[in-house]
């Protein structure tokens, strides 16, 4: 396991209890190195949405917290924020959540001559993608062919 995948996971342990103290959903934790500079990026949500008095709360506890703590080494700049309209998908929770719903998936590679394409999510099984194509056809992926899932946005 990398050192940025220890963290998060230390990170979700501590704040997960705070997040849904206030009644917010955690939904993703990165921390990555872009240009010279550490992210450790908090991604929440709640139903109707979130707003940035939520961002602003959520920041304000967890870094005392982690400051507290001070077990990331690094010098690094706190994101709190939503993960929008167009989403990665990324845990299986939220293959579940977001079953029904139409999505954008890329492939690392064209399979039938095809890399980006949108679908109906059916879920998630084994480790594969399960998906429906707009024709009807049901479409299995393993989750090392998919580069992308992302919820589509429908204006």
């Amino acid at each position: 396991m990398g050192k940025a995948v220890e963290i998060e996971k230390k990170v979700e342990n501590l704040i997960k209890p705070i997040i849904e103290e206030n009644n917010l959903e955690l939904v993703d934790v990165e921390y990555v190195k872009e240009k010279d500079n550490y992210y450790l990026k908090i991604f929440i949500d709640k139903e109707g949405g979130i707003f940035i008095s939520d961002c602003e709360d959520v920041s304000r506890v967890i870094d005392k917290e982690l400051d507290e703590l001070n077990f990331i080494k690094d010098v690094y700049i706190l994101e709190v924020s939503s993960p929008g309209l167009d989403r990665q998908l990324r845990k299986e929770k939220e293959f579940v959540k977001y079953k029904g719903r139409l999505v954008d998936v890329k492939l690392y590679q064209k399979i039938n001559g095809i890399k980006e394409f949108q679908a109906e999510l059916v879920g998630l099984k084994d480790g594969k993608i399960l998906l429906k194509s707009e024709n009807g056809e049901n479409l299995e992926y393993s989750r090392e062919e998919v580069a992308v899932v992302r919820l589509a946005v429908i204006i």
